[in-house]
């Protein structure tokens, strides 16, 4: 079994891997941030980055996360329908930096944990990189 597949496996989708850019992309379905997280770990992979989008109009925010596991970089895309994502934090400290930043920069909230400021003085309000849409 590739390491691709004992993933698929233990994440529970029987979704094919997407390779784009370099990086293998895995459709999820209904499986939630904190499960990838957890299962992830399992693995001993290794936490990268979190990518925020703003999408057009009303179709909201999609988070790319992205893992290194044996030198392959693999893509996880949660699209939020609102304004909140759970937060990971606890589970992989590493996020901490890009979640705060995500959280500032695009007023989007990871729910279960609290910030300390980044960048932002006190009294400016989350959400610096948003892009106002024109009517």
């Amino acid at each position: 079994m590739s390491p691709l597949e004992s993933i698929s496996e233990k994440l529970g989708t029987t979704e094919p891997w997407v390779e784009k850019g370099g990086v293998h992309w895995l459709p999820l379905g209904a499986m939630n941030v904190r499960e990838l997280a957890t299962a992830m770990n399992g693995l001993h992979a290794r936490f990268v980055t979190i990518t925020a989008y703003q999408l057009p109009k009303e179709e909201g925010f999609r988070l790319e996360y992205h893992w290194d596991l044996d030198g392959q970089l693999l893509g996880f895309s949660f699209p939020l329908a609102d304004k909140s994502i759970e937060s990971i934090y606890d589970l992989c400290e590493a996020v901490d930096w890009i979640e705060r930043e995500i959280h500032e920069g695009f007023g989007l909230d990871f729910l279960g944990r609290e910030y300390e400021p980044l960048l932002l003085r006190q009294g400016e309000t989350p959400g610096v990189n948003l892009r106002e849409e024109k009517k």
